[in-house]
C-alpha cells in the first residue's frame, strides 16, 4: 500500500479522469503523479500571502476558566487588543475566497463542533446543559485563523448541574475550523482548509495532519491554511486527524473530525 501524499508548501494535483480508472479509488498517494479518478482535476495548495497580525491579542473575560453557569443565555466578553473586529482584511478583494461582508472576527468552537462567528467583543450565546471546551481565536473576513500564541484561548467550563471532570488539555489537540456550511456560485472555486493545532507543531519528521477530501488522503506536514479547487457540485467530505511521528493517531479528546460541506450552483452567498 502506498504512503498517503505528503504536501509540504508545493502544490499537490489531483487529476480526474474516466471511470477506466476507477480501480485507483481510495489508494494511498506516495508519489507525484495524479490521482485519476471521475473526470475532474482537484488542485489542493498552500493559502500565500495573508497579511500578519503578530501583535493581535485575544483575552476571554466571560466565561471563566472551569466556570459554572446555569442552564440559559451566557455571555461571552473578550477584550481584543491590535485588532480591528469587522474590518475587511486588506487582501480580501484579491484572496478570491468566501469572505464575510461583516468584517473580521472572533472563531468561537465548542467541543469542537462547527465554529459561531461573532463580530462584536461581547456577545449572549444560549447552550444545552453539559460541559464545553471552549477554543476562541481570531479569524481574518475571509475565515483565516491568526495562529500566533496571543490571537487565541482555549479553556473549559460547564452549563447546568452536570458531573464533569477536568478535561486534560495539556498534549497536543486539533480542532476543525475551515471549510463549513454551504458555498455557491464563485464562492465554490477556491475552498479553504484551515485548522487550529494546540501545544504541537507540524514536521515531516514529527506531528502531522492527514486531511482526507472525498477518500483521497494527504499528508500536511506544515500549519498553514490551503486552498482547494475543483471540488464537484453536491456534498464533499472532509475528515483531519492528527498523528504523531509515527504516523499514529494521538490520543487527545477531539481528534479525528470530520465535516460535510455543500457546493452549489448560482449566486454567491
Amino acid at each position: 500500500m502506498k504512503k498517503p501524499k505528503i504536501l509540504t508548501s508545493f502544490l499537490l494535483i489531483i487529476a480526474f479522469a474516466s471511470c477506466t480508472t476507477d480501480n485507483k479509488k481510495g489508494e494511498d498517494q506516495a508519489t507525484s503523479e495524479p490521482l485519476v479518478v471521475q473526470g475532474r482535476e482537484i488542485l489542493v495548495s498552500p493559502v500565500e500571502g495573508s497579511p500578519e497580525f503578530p501583535d493581535a491579542i485575544l483575552e476571554m473575560n466571560k466565561p471563566g476558566e472551569f466556570a459554572e453557569n446555569e442552564v440559559g443565555k451566557m455571555q461571552f466578553s473578550y477584550d481584543v487588543t491590535n485588532y480591528e473586529l469587522q474590518a475587511q482584511t486588506p487582501d480580501a478583494e484579491i484572496k478570491n475566497c468566501a469572505n464575510s461582508e461583516q468584517g473580521q472576527h472572533i472563531h468561537l468552537i465548542l467541543n469542537n463542533q462547527p465554529y459561531t462567528a461573532h463580530y462584536e467583543p461581547s456577545f449572549e450565546q444560549e447552550l444545552p446543559a453539559g460541559q464545553y471546551v471552549a477554543l476562541s481565536f481570531l479569524s481574518r473576513s475571509y475565515h483565516e485563523s491568526l495562529k500566533n500564541p496571543e490571537a487565541y484561548v482555549l479553556r473549559q467550563f460547564t452549563v447546568g448541574d452536570v458531573d464533569a471532570e477536568e478535561v486534560d488539555l495539556n498534549g497536543p489537540n486539533l480542532f476543525y475550523s475551515r471549510p463549513k456550511g454551504t458555498y455557491a456560485g464563485d464562492d465554490t472555486r477556491k475552498i479553504m482548509l484551515d485548522f487550529f493545532l494546540v501545544n504541537c507543531d507540524l514536521s515531516e519528521d514529527g506531528y502531522k495532519v492527514k486531511a482526507t477530501i472525498n477518500g483521497h488522503e494527504f499528508i500536511l506536514t506544515e500549519w498553514i491554511p490551503y486552498f482547494v479547487e475543483g471540488l464537484p457540485m453536491g456534498e464533499n467530505v472532509f475528515v483531519i486527524e492528527l498523528l504523531d511521528a509515527n504516523d499514529n493517531l494521538v490520543s487527545s479528546p477531539f481528534n479525528r473530525i470530520e465535516r460535510t460541506i455543500q457546493l452549489e450552483e448560482g449566486p454567491a452567498s
